[in-house]
């Protein structure tokens, strides 16, 4: 499936290309954690993994609205950990129907904020800033 890797995107449009190349490893039922700071490009890698997959409309965090359906030729959920800290809220909103789902993609933003949430099985991307274009994307199994 997919090894570790280091990679440096030196732009926007960079990490949206190596979103589209990364969505060709993901099959239905993976779970990805997409851990890293602010504006670190995880949204933003996950538009490219959305055009991977042809969905030609908006993808947009859901920092406020917590979960994002998108329906594409494979479907993907879109969730993000770091306005809900009480892991029981997540359980109460069904994150464990996603997880564990062979119907859909996964992919959840600060996934290391609820750890055990996680299943063993999740892949694990590391986000860093290099500089303001730039970016480290550690990709881990």
């Amino acid at each position: 499936m997919i090894n570790d890797l280091d990679i440096i995107t030196k732009n926007e449009a960079d990490c949206i290309e190596l979103g589209r190349k990364f969505s060709k490893y993901l099959s239905l039922g993976n779970t990805v954690s997409l851990e890293g700071n602010l504006g670190s490009g995880k949204t933003t890698f996950i538009k490219g993994v959305m055009l991977g997959f042809n969905y030609q409309y908006d993808v947009t965090s859901p920092t406020f609205t917590l979960v994002n359906e998108y329906l594409a030729v494979k479907k993907v959920v879109h969730i993000d950990f770091y306005r809900e800290e009480n892991p029981e809220r997540w359980k109460i909103i069904g994150i464990d129907d996603y997880i564990c789902s062979n119907n859909c993609i996964t992919m959840i933003e600060w996934g290391n904020l609820h750890p055990d949430l996680l299943p063993d099985d999740a892949i694990f991307l590391e986000f860093k800033h290099v500089d303001e274009n730039k970016r480290h994307i550690r990709i881990r199994k």
